[in-house]
């Protein structure tokens, strides 16, 4: 099994729509691979259909079986993270070798506030911004 890590910049979870996200990811492959790409997507957990929506991806083709490779994305305008309770939101960035579809991934928090926005009764939205 490869050995696959995906990190940014001072450990950073938490972003505010523009900002950039910055980090790297290492890769140590069993064997040779077409490519390894790095992702920044969405996807929804919890009742119904499950969503994925790709943001942003890097690709390094012909890689060599073992690398570490900055990234760089920028921080989208939405949607925001959330979570609801039938239904939550998460950003995730993401290390994919292919074409076997090994992986490793970290979860992080895109809103204005730099916090998860919880959806509360009433479907309120209730955003902290601790900078105020």
């Amino acid at each position: 099994m490869s050995t696959l890590k995906i990190g940014t910049y001072e450990n950073r979870t938490a972003f505010r729509p523009g900002e950039e996200i910055v980090g790297k990811a290492l890769w140590i492959l069993d064997e040779s691979a077409k490519a390894v790409e790095v992702r920044l997507f969405w996807y929804t957990e919890g009742k119904g259909t499950r969503d994925v929506e790709l943001a942003e991806s890097v690709r390094f083709d012909d890689p060599p079986r073992r690398e570490q490779r900055e990234f760089r994305f920028t921080a989208p305008e939405g949607p925001y993270s959330f979570s609801g309770k039938l239904i939550s939101l998460l950003w995730a960035l993401e290390v994919v070798v292919l074409p076997s579809e090994e992986t490793e991934r970290l979860e992080i928090v895109v809103s204005p506030s730099g916090h998860e926005v919880f959806l509360h009764k009433g479907e309120e939205i209730e955003i902290t911004d601790e900078s105020a």
